[in-house]
């Protein structure tokens, strides 16, 4: 089986990690990738599901001993990486690896992989409609959401080196799309 992969990046409140959970759910054979990161897990997070959670140290020891196949520190001492173990158990088990990785990490995974990886940037039909989805979440400070716009705008500079951009503008319509792009990329 070929090491196959698809990467959806996108500014937060795009849609991107409902677009990977429905594809996950549909019959293309994929597994998702679970990100390390080296901060606190959430409430409702559990290690080894939602991320592998690391401390600074162990992270660190982790890039030291050349385990990621990628990584960033986003913030000073809060990283973000994939562990190459984590890609070869995918693999092993006969499935290919979905990622719903941030819009740098994205570009970082499509160099590595090149003609291997469909990199999928998911765009909200507007940077208004963008804030509006923000702002109806009601899970963020206005303060956040703003940072969170200043991001996005600045993430949408990036789109046009993905392989595919889906504007999930009506949300059915975004997941037919990628459905149709992953099937095709498969076959």
């Amino acid at each position: 089986m070929e090491k196959k992969s698809v990467i959806f990046s996108a500014p937060s409140g795009s849609g991107k990690t409902t677009i990977v959970k429905h594809l996950l759910q549909s019959d293309l054979n994929l597994e998702f990738s679970v990100s390390a990161c080296s901060r606190k897990p959430r409430a409702n997070e559990i290690h080894g599901k939602d991320y592998y959670f690391l401390s600074v140290e162990e992270f660190r020891a982790g890039i030291e001993r050349n385990e990621f196949i990628e990584w960033e520190e986003v913030y000073k001492d809060h990283f973000y990486g994939t562990l190459k173990r984590e890609l070869e158990r995918i693999w092993k088990a006969g499935s290919f690896v979905i990622f719903d990785v941030d819009v740098v990490g994205g570009l970082n995974l499509k160099r590595i992989f090149g003609a291997n990886a469909l990199a999928v940037f998911v765009q909200p039909p507007s940077i208004q409609a963008l804030e509006q989805r923000l702002i109806e979440r009601s899970t963020e400070s206005p303060e956040k959401i703003k940072e969170r716009i200043a991001k996005a705008t600045r993430e949408m500079d990036y789109a046009r080196q993905f392989d595919v951009i889906i504007i999930n503008d009506i949300l059915q319509n975004a997941l037919a799309e990628a459905e149709k792009i992953v099937s095709d990329f498969f076959n």
